[in-house]
């Protein structure tokens, strides 16, 4: 019973199904019960088989079939051929009418019959008409909303209400709608932070210029510039690798054929050049190797490793930074964990969401510990290329700690 209820709720169909079946049911029962009213009154106007007139002593005179000849108005007519050649003429009494009876004639039972059908169909108009009017009410709801999606009102959306069909439609529209106004805002967002984030460092070469001496820029001053220059190429190339990742298509990235990349050799490089230590964890016998990008995921190694640099090193020391390869558990999908811990001062819980968005700082981050809140941005889009995820967490032994899931 809940089954045949629940798929009653959940599909337009089967309503609209029920409702001209059951309207085609009670049109049945009428036009039948109007037939045997008809029949009925036929049987009661109907004479017997023969016509049989006799004399006195009882001998037949004449008879003939009890066809009868109707007259409007009048009772049924039969005619007799006697048996001396005469034809006699027999008219029947019309039958007593009580209060109210309709006469029987062919031509008023048929418009009795249409009559019948006009106020059944009247009837089943006035019963079907709130139905259909709710279920295009709907339907017209969702037009409006769609239209004023499309004439550029991208905060519209559509109710979602009930479970069928249409309440699908509407919330699946809805889910299209917000994921194009999340790329579009991401795009301004992108668009604005870029332009503020390529100003600074540019502002800081032409007040370093104007600050040079006549003897030529002093070593702090040439540093301070080659800072500089190298946070504004860095910040260029994750923009152009940001929006490359972007693309709707993954294969017009122009990021080349997928290959074999060893993860494990990939973390020893990355972990050498920083100073972190690198564990492995129950190492598979065909070793850490997946099908993908070889300069994708050394570029998600080492921003997890420049972000931890930047802000997790206890007491200055690289070796604070740990770096962990190992397979996921059993029953999980097949691939491999990458889990960069620091011991810094972690990340709140209620922000660890936020760190992949594009240009994010914690409060209170200096722009002179360097990063433009881009690079765990690329994390996250690298690790979902590779059919993976990114989440950060607080680490149990202090500071913060990345976790990134990479797919076989």
């Amino acid at each position: 019973m809940n089954t045949w209820y629940k798929r009653l709720h959940q599909h337009l169909y089967w309503r609209i199904w029920l409702a001209l079946v059951g309207a085609l049911v009670v049109l049945t029962m009428l036009l039948g019960v109007f037939w045997q009213f008809q029949v009925q009154q036929e049987r009661e106007h109907r004479a017997g088989r023969q016509i049989v007139i006799r004399d006195a002593e009882g001998d037949v005179l004449g008879e003939a079939p009890a066809r009868a000849v109707r007259v409007p108005g009048q009772g049924p007519e039969f005619q007799v051929k006697m048996r001396n050649g005469d034809v006699l003429y027999v008219q029947l009494p019309r039958p007593p009418r009580a209060p109210g009876h309709w006469e029987p004639a062919w031509y008023q039972s048929f418009w009795a019959f249409v009559a019948l059908l006009v106020v059944v169909a009247s009837v089943v108009a006035l019963a079907t008409f709130p139905v259909a009017r709710r279920l295009t009410q709907r339907l017209e709801t969702l037009q409006r909303g769609v239209e004023r999606w499309g004439n550029g009102d991208l905060s519209a959306r559509l109710p979602v209400t009930g479970s069928d069909e249409v309440a699908f439609l509407a919330q699946r529209f809805n889910a299209a709608a917000d994921r194009v106004q999340a790329l579009l805002t991401a795009h301004k967002t992108l668009l604005a932070n870029a332009s503020h984030e390529l100003r600074s460092p540019l502002a800081r070469i032409r007040m370093g210029v104007e600050l040079t001496g006549p003897g030529g820029p002093t070593l702090a001053q040439r540093e301070e510039m080659a800072r500089n220059i190298a946070e504004l190429d860095q910040l260029i190339d994750e923009i152009l690798l940001a929006s490359r990742l972007d693309l709707a298509d993954p294969s017009q990235a122009s990021m080349g054929p997928t290959e074999e990349v060893d993860l494990l050799g990939l973390a020893a490089e990355e972990c050498a050049r920083t100073g972190a230590q690198l564990d492995v964890t129950a190492p598979p016998p065909g070793g850490f190797v997946i099908q993908g990008h070889a300069k994708l995921l050394r570029r998600l190694l080492r921003n997890l490793l420049e972000n931890a640099r930047r802000y997790g090193l206890k007491d200055g020391d690289p070796a604070s930074v740990s770096v962990n390869l190992g397979p996921v558990e059993p029953g999980s999908p097949a691939g491999f964990l990458v889990v960069v811990s620091d011991q810094g001062p972690g990340i709140p819980a209620h922000l660890c969401g936020r760190v992949f968005e594009p240009f994010f700082r914690l409060p209170g981050a200096s722009e002179r510990e360097g990063g433009v809140g881009l690079g765990l941005s690329l994390v996250q889009t690298i690790a979902q290329r590779h059919g993976g995820w990114a989440r950060c967490e607080s680490s149990p032994q202090g500071g913060a700690k990345f976790t990134v899931f990479l797919s076989i």
